[in-house]
C-alpha cells in the first residue's frame, strides 16, 4: 500500500497549546487595547476650498486645429502651447447638463488624457468667479470604474478557483488589511498620533486577523503569529536606528512635501518609519508562515527527527526563501521608485553624493532595515516551531544517545532513511531488491 498522505500533522500537547494561548490572547488584548487608546476621535477637518463637480460623460467628437503661438515665441518655436489645441464635444450623463452635448477644451499640458470618441470620462465643473453663473467643463481623465471591477473579479476568481476555501479565506483576510489600513492607521496617522506606534499596532491587528482567518487557528499559526509580532518590532526598532544614524527627515519625496503643506501636523519621519513597518509586513507573514509550515512537514515525514536537526533542516530552507526574497524587496521598492532613479541617473553630481542624498538613501534604508527584519524572523520562528513540534516527544534534544540523523539526504538510500523507509542496496543494482521502490524513484 502506498503511503498516507492525507493524516494531519501532529498537533502539539495540550500544555503547549495552552502555553500559546496564555502568550497569544494576551498580546492580542494588548492590541486591541493600544487600538481603541490609539483610535482617532477628531474629525477631519473640512478643507478649505469646495470640491469641484465631477461628473460622467462620453465623448461623442473630437476637433482638433494647430496651437496658436504663445505671445512669447513664435508660431511653431520652443515656447508653443504643449499640446493639441481644439475642442471635444462630451454627451454629458450627470450633472444639470445630463442628456446634453457639452464642449470642452481638448486636454493638453504633461499627463493630460488622449481621448477619442467613445471614450468614458470624468467632467469637471468649472465657475467663471466673475460670474458664477457662467459654467464651462474640462476632461479631467478616463473612467476606470468598469475596468477595475473586472480585473477585481477576474483577481478574486482566480484566487478562489485556485485556493478554494483557503483562498476565500485570504480574499477575506485581504478586505480586513484594507479596513484596518483605511479605518485605524491612515486616519491615525492623519489626526496626529505617532505613526510608529499605529503602524505597529495596525501592522499587528492585519496579521491577527489574516494569519488566523487564511490558516485556522492553530499552534502552528500562533508560532507564525509570534515570530511576525518579534520581527516587527524588531524591524520598527531598526528603522528607528537606522533613520537616526543616516538623519533622515522624512522629507524624501515629492508627495511628503506636499503632504506637509496640507497638514503641518503630521510627523514625517514617523510616517516614514510606519511605511517600512506596514512594507515589512506582507513579506513577514509569508517568510514566518512558510517556516512553521517547513517544521511541521518535516517533523509530519520523520518523526524522529530531534529538535536539533529540525532547526537546522528548517533554517536550509529559510536560507533559500530569504536569499530570494531579498531580491524581491529590492526590485519592489526600485519599481515603485523608477521616475526618482531615472531622475537620479540624469543628476551630474558624483554618484557618491547621489547615494547619501535623502532621495536615495531613504531607499537604501527601507530595503535594508525590511530584509534585516526578515533575516531575524527566520531563526526566531524556526525555534519556537522546533520547540513547539518537539515539546511532549522524547528525543527532542541533542542526546548523544539519539540515533544520528542525516544532514541533507545525498542520495535516495539517505532520503528512504530520513524518510522512515528501507534503504536499497547500495550498489550492484537493485537484485533480489524492492522494485516497486526502484520504480517510484
Amino acid at each position: 500500500m502506498g503511503a498516507d498522505h492525507t493524516r494531519p500533522a501532529p498537533s502539539a500537547p495540550p500544555g503547549v497549546r495552552r502555553i500559546l494561548v496564555a502568550t497569544v490572547v494576551p498580546l492580542f488584548l494588548i492590541t486591541v487595547v493600544a487600538a481603541l487608546v490609539l483610535w482617532p476621535r477628531q474629525d477631519r477637518e473640512p478643507a478649505d476650498a469646495p470640491a469641484l463637480p465631477r461628473y460622467h460623460g462620453t465623448v461623442t467628437r473630437v476637433v482638433t486645429e494647430p496651437c496658436p503661438p504663445t505671445p512669447e515665441a513664435p508660431e511653431g518655436g520652443p515656447g508653443g502651447s504643449a499640446g493639441p489645441c481644439g475642442t471635444v464635444t462630451v454627451a454629458a450623463e450627470q450633472g444639470p447638463d445630463a442628456g446634453r452635448q457639452v464642449e470642452t477644451p481638448v486636454p493638453s499640458g504633461p499627463g493630460a488624457p488622449r481621448v477619442e470618441v467613445g471614450d468614458e470620462v470624468v467632467l469637471v465643473e468649472l465657475t467663471d468667479p466673475a460670474d458664477p453663473a457662467v459654467k464651462s467643463y474640462n476632461i479631467a481623465e478616463h473612467q476606470r470604474g468598469m475596468p477595475l471591477v473586472w480585473l477585481a473579479v477576474l483577481f478574486a476568481v482566480a484566487i478562489v478557483a485556485f485556493g478554494r476555501w483557503r483562498g476565500l479565506a485570504a480574499l477575506g483576510g485581504l478586505a480586513a488589511s484594507f479596513a484596518v489600513l483605511l479605518g485605524f492607521v491612515l486616519p491615525g496617522i492623519g489626526a496626529g498620533q505617532p505613526p510608529l506606534l499605529v503602524a505597529i499596532v495596525g501592522a499587528a491587528l492585519i496579521m491577527f486577523v489574516v494569519l488566523y482567518l487564511t490558516h485556522g487557528i492553530t499552534a502552528q499559526t500562533s508560532v507564525a503569529v509570534l515570530g511576525t509580532l518579534g520581527s516587527l518590532v524588531l524591524t520598527g526598532v531598526l528603522g528607528t536606528l537606522a533613520t537616526a544614524a543616516t538623519h533622515l527627515t522624512g522629507f524624501g519625496s515629492e508627495d511628503a512635501t506636499t503632504l506637509s503643506m496640507f497638514q503641518r501636523d503630521v510627523d514625517l519621519h514617523g510616517l516614514l518609519l510606519a511605511g517600512i513597518v506596514i512594507g515589512s509586513l506582507g513579506v513577514l507573514d509569508d517568510v514566518t508562515v512558510t517556516q512553521a509550515a517547513t517544521v511541521t512537514e518535516l517533523a509530519h515525514a520523520n518523526p524522529a527527527l530531534s529538535r536539533r536537526h529540525l532547526y537546522r533542516a528548517a533554517t536550509r530552507v529559510g536560507r533559500a526563501h530569504i536569499a530570494s526574497t531579498v531580491n524581491t524587496i529590492v526590485l519592489a521598492y526600485a519599481g515603485a521608485s523608477l521616475p526618482l532613479l531615472l531622475l537620479l541617473v540624469a543628476d551630474s553630481r558624483p554618484v557618491s553624493q547621489i547615494l547619501t542624498s535623502e532621495f536615495l538613501a531613504q531607499e537604501i534604508v527601507r530595503s535594508a532595515v525590511a530584509t534585516l527584519g526578515l533575516i531575524a524572523a527566520v531563526p526566531l520562528t524556526t525555534g519556537l516551531a522546533a520547540v513547539v513540534t518537539t515539546a511532549g516527544r522524547r528525543g527532542t534534544t541533542a542526546d548523544p544517545a539519539d540515533p544520528p540523523v542525516p544532514r541533507p539526504p545525498a542520495g535516495r538510500d539517505e532520503a528512504l532513511e530520513a524518510l522512515g523507509g528501507a534503504p536499497g542496496p547500495r550498489a550492484g543494482g537493485w537484485p533480489g531488491g524492492d522494485r516497486n521502490t526502484e520504480a517510484a524513484w
